[in-house]
């Protein structure tokens, strides 16, 4: 949108009004399309239950229009006290098929082995005909 919102959100803090702070909605068109995706260590088939265990592989997925945030490395030991993120995906293209097809193909592309993960749910989410 061209919007700075960290700026924003701390004008209208300081008592700034929307029109003050540049949030006109007629001033704010899209400009592309972003998906995200968190990849967890939780199990769908057992009702999305946390998994635990040791990463034997841990190889991240990157490329154009793709942001990654985590911090998953092979030898890392999963325990059930912390949140199951490993790490989220945010694909972003200038239209939907093409956001689309950047995640799936990051989400293909990513390696973890040693715990069982939420991707072939994701993936499964990403071309159902609904989506």
């Amino acid at each position: 949108t061209g919007v700075d919102i960290v700026k924003a959100q701390l004008r209208i803090a300081a008592g700034a009004t929307l029109e003050e702070a540049g949030l006109v909605q007629d001033n704010i068109s899209a400009r592309g399309v972003a998906i995200q995706c968190r990849v967890t260590t939780e199990n769908p088939e057992k009702d999305f239950a946390p998994d635990t265990g040791t990463l034997s592989v841990y190889r991240h997925s990157a490329g154009c229009g793709i942001r990654m945030d985590g911090i998953g490395y092979s030898g890392l030991t999963i325990t059930p006290y912390y949140d199951s993120m490993l790490v989220k995906y945010t694909a972003r293209g200038s239209d939907f098929p093409e956001t689309l097809a950047r995640m799936k193909r990051v989400l293909q592309e990513c390696r973890i082995r040693g715990v069982m993960t939420n991707i072939p749910f994701l993936l499964n989410v990403l071309t159902h005909p609904e989506f």
